[in-house]
């Protein structure tokens, strides 16, 4: 019986990624499999993805690959290539090598496990790299993204939160986050399948790294200063493991606020780390219907 491990979302994190690869070497393992985003949201891009090609993990492609390609083509809108807001995005895709683009922009959308071809993996499900399955997805719309899968494990990523989710005849898995966990455990995550079919065995792990090296690296590297605000948010998402990107830029939307260092203090007047973010949303504005 195959034993695979499967980590994603590693994001521009390579003091994670190691301590991930090191786990791994501990354990018997028949296959290794990267779900997607292995850059973006970190300044380790280039690093991570060499690293990966190096080992030979078949991986498939994020929305975060899809995303700092656009920026490396020069695929965006003209205000993206100026403002502040987006500096963070233009110095990652800056960082990344001519061979990590190579890379990224060569893989799939999908891929099926060698060792056992019955598990499918996608970034985020079967229909979008950029939708999230996680404890929120009302059942009835988990057994469709089931269903749309022709084998009896499906896998997935991107919510940076871990599930294991079992039906009669299968499970659908989400692996967590390696690089950027949102889960309130800041360790690296990933996850180990034994055996098959339905009632294959799911370990998820837990990889204790050195994280403040990483945190110090955001500021060696000149990341956290020329990556101005979307920078200093996702320091910030490192240091809690939870979110503050995304909340912020939703909150600087509903409130009409440039999306600027200035504007952090009253964001952090009105947000809570762990909250949910329809709760979130629902508590800028009530009125609102999400």
């Amino acid at each position: 019986m195959p034993t695979i491990a499967i980590l994603a979302d590693v994001h521009a994190n390579l003091f994670a990624l190691d301590a991930v690869i090191a786990d791994i070497a501990r354990h018997e393992i028949d296959e290794v499999i990267v779900a997607g985003d292995m850059v973006g949201r970190g300044p380790q891009g280039s690093a991570v993805v060499a690293r990966i090609a190096e080992l030979g993990w078949r991986s498939v492609k994020g929305n975060h690959e899809d995303y700092l390609l656009s920026f490396c083509r020069g695929d965006i809108p003209e205000p993206w290539c100026t403002l502040d807001e987006w500096a963070g995005s233009r110095w990652m895709a800056d960082e990344l090598s001519e061979e990590a683009v190579a890379f990224i922009d060569a893989l799939p959308f999908s891929l099926h496990a060698e060792s056992d071809p019955t598990l499918e993996v996608f970034h985020g499900s079967p229909r979008s790299h950029s939708e999230g399955i996680g404890a929120w997805t009302p059942d009835d719309r988990l057994r469709a993204h089931f269903d749309a899968i022709e084998g009896s494990t499906l896998i997935c990523a991107h919510t940076h939160r871990p599930l294991v989710h079992r039906f009669d005849d299968g499970l659908i898995v989400n692996v967590g986050s390696v690089g950027l966990p949102f889960n309130g455990d800041w360790r690296a995550q990933y996850a180990i399948l034994t055996g098959s079919g339905p009632s294959r065995e799911v370990t998820l792990r837990q990889v204790e790294y050195d994280r403040e090296g990483f945190l110090r690296h955001y500021q060696r590297s000149g990341f956290l200063t020329e990556g101005n605000i979307t920078a200093r948010l996702l320091y910030r998402e490192v240091q809690a493991a939870r979110p503050f990107l995304v909340p912020f830029l939703k909150w600087a939307e509903l409130t009409e606020r440039e999306p600027a260092l200035d504007a952090l203090d009253d964001f952090d007047a009105v947000y809570e780390p762990g909250i949910s973010m329809l709760d979130f949303l629902k508590r800028i504005d009530p009125s609102e219907r999400f």
